[in-house]
């Protein structure tokens, strides 16, 4: 299987959050939200599907 060092990189970034956060999902979403607020990107939420009749 070929090893991609990009998708390496992401993963281990991702352990890294994940453990200084002792993996609980509510507190890494939380962080998230914070690092999004202070970091003055314009935040974007995706549209909502209409209902499917």
């Amino acid at each position: 299987m070929w090893d991609d060092p990009i998708v390496a990189e992401v993963r281990k970034i991702r352990q890294k959050i994940a453990a200084k956060f002792k993996y609980d999902v509510r507190a890494i979403a939380e962080d998230a939200r914070k690092r999004e607020k202070k970091s003055g990107h314009p935040i974007v939420s995706p549209r909502r599907r209409a209902k499917a009749k």
